[in-house]
């Protein structure tokens, strides 16, 4: 696919995060009725069977080269960590928290793929990003103080199960990386279905009885927009403008959460909301500016 004025080379990401981060909002409002590894699984089957309609609805057109066997390791791994691992995480922790609270300590994904990414994946590190990282965990802190008068451990508890999930996703999109050439719809069905029916099989193995049929048909759809499609326009994106440009720019996913919370949802915008969020907005500038210099 190539860039034009119509569709710039940051279009996808963007409109990922826009996906991904208001996806945070409707979890919030299913898990009232739903266990969250059932949840966990319900999402991504939504997602991989979206998918799979779509690669049968599309026959043999293709958005890039099929699946190879070398490629198996690198996908069981992201499968593993973003599709099974990262969203139990994430929804244990959004249990704990607020839908906008929670949305912007994702924000911690793009610190922790940059940080893989130099430690782990030999990438070069750039101490502009590492200004950046730096602010991102700031906010991180703040906004995971607990309260005067409340529990110490209640805000910690769920700010440390969405940075795993952070942790999580991190790796994931390490992992993609290494696929980013390969069909987007094709490896985001597969690892839509792997991922949901792990987490499904583990939620019945941990006594969950399916929801109603609303919140099933809702937490399908949710499934199919926020990780599914959110999922093929990241690849694409990691595809055209790589790990590191992509990850920043994805990085506005936690304020399209948070506004959302604070919009639907009415949740209260707190000082510690407001310092975080442009202590964690500056820190993405300052990497997106390292990234584009």
């Amino acid at each position: 696919m190539k860039s034009s004025p119509a569709s710039p080379a940051w279009l996808p990401a963007v409109a990922a995060a826009a996906l991904f981060g208001l996806s945070a909002v409707a979890e919030k409002i299913l898990l009232a009725g739903v266990a969250p590894v059932l949840l966990a699984g319900l999402l991504y089957l939504g997602a991989g069977a979206g998918l799979a309609l779509v690669l049968a609805a599309r026959g043999r057109a293709s958005a890039g080269r099929p699946l190879e066997r070398a490629d198996l390791p690198w996908l069981g791994g992201a499968i593993l960590a973003g599709g099974v691992a990262a969203p139990v995480l994430l929804l244990l922790g959004l249990e704990r928290t607020s839908a906008s609270a929670a949305s912007l300590l994702l924000n911690l994904e793009a610190p922790f793929t940059a940080l893989l990414a130099w430690s782990v994946f030999r990438d070069r590190a750039e101490p502009r990003v590492a200004g950046g990282i730096a602010l991102t965990f700031a906010g991180a802190v703040l906004l995971s103080r607990p309260a005067p008068g409340a529990l110490a451990a209640a805000p910690w508890g769920g700010s440390l199960l969405l940075a795993g999930s952070c942790l999580a996703w991190g790796l994931d999109n390490n992992l993609s990386q290494r696929v980013s050439d390969k069909d987007p719809v094709q490896v985001a069905a597969i690892k839509g279905l792997a991922a949901g029916a792990a987490n499904c099989a583990l939620a019945f193995a941990l006594g969950a009885r399916l929801p109603s049929a609303p919140r099933l048909a809702g937490a399908a759809l949710v499934g199919f927009l926020g990780y599914g499609v959110s999922l093929v326009l990241f690849l694409l994106s990691l595809r055209r403008i790589g790990t590191a440009r992509t990850s920043l720019y994805f990085s506005t996913a936690p304020f399209f959460g948070a506004a959302g919370g604070l919009l639907v949802l009415r949740e209260p915008l707190t000082p510690a909301l407001a310092a975080s969020a442009a202590l964690m907005a500056a820190g993405a500038l300052l990497g997106r500016d390292a990234s584009t210099s």
